[in-house]
This record gives structure tokens, sequence and C-alpha cells, in this order.
């Protein structure tokens, strides 16, 4: 007898933007789940979303300014960003208004950099 055994495939990171808030699902939460603030970044050419987790260590040190640390809430199956400015600059990129319009992106990993990518061209 030949048993193949199932072998749930990974869910895919996928990241909501809507009016305020940025919300990282279960797959994406889970690099985030020691983060005790987060940055936020744009690489505008590529329409890419950068988000870096930050510990309390990074987070209290003083080499990154306060005005560039995000505060991030983690639950179990979602964490949330709230920034009204960055994700009116993220419409402006895209062309949405996410004060009518929610809209999910696809987002991957960085290993290497330790940074969450959202891909503003990859809606699901």
């Amino acid at each position: 007898m030949e048993i193949v055994w199932f072998n749930e495939k990974p869910k895919d990171c996928i990241v909501t933007i809507a009016a305020g808030n940025i919300t990282l699902n279960k797959p994406a939460t889970n690099f985030f789940e020691t983060a005790y603030s987060v940055m936020l970044g744009m690489e505008k050419n590529q329409k890419l979303i950068v988000i870096k987790p930050l510990n309390k260590a990074e987070a209290i040190r003083h080499d990154i300014p306060e005005s560039n640390k995000y505060r991030i809430t983690v639950r179990s199956s979602y964490s949330r960003v709230a920034n009204k400015a960055f994700i009116e600059e993220v419409g402006n990129l895209v062309g949405v208004d996410f004060n009518t319009e929610t809209k999910k992106y696809k987002a991957n990993w960085q290993g290497k950099e330790q940074v969450l990518l959202v891909d503003l061209k990859e809606e699901v």
C-alpha cells in the first residue's frame, strides 16, 4: 500500500488596505508576532509597500527616529497598523480612494531583509 499523506498548501500572505489601517492575515502576522512596532515604507517605482517589524530592543533604541515607528496591534489571527497619512500616500500611488474602497494585495516575506513586501500590482 502506497500512502501519500495530505499536506496542506501554505496559505498566501494577504494584506488588506482600508480607510485608516493596514490589516495582515494570519500567515503574514506570523512574521510580526514579536513585533513591538513597525516601520512603513514605499518603493514607488515597483509599487511596493515595505513593512519592517521592530522588536522591543530595536524600537526603544534611539537610532531610529520616533516619527518612523508605528504601533502594530497583533492578535491571534490578524495584525493591524493604523496610519491614515500613509494610506493616503498609497492611494495616490495606485489611484485608489481607500476611504471608499477596501483592497487586498498579495505579500511576500523577505527573510534576508526581514521585511514584508506588499505588491500593489497584485490585487487579490
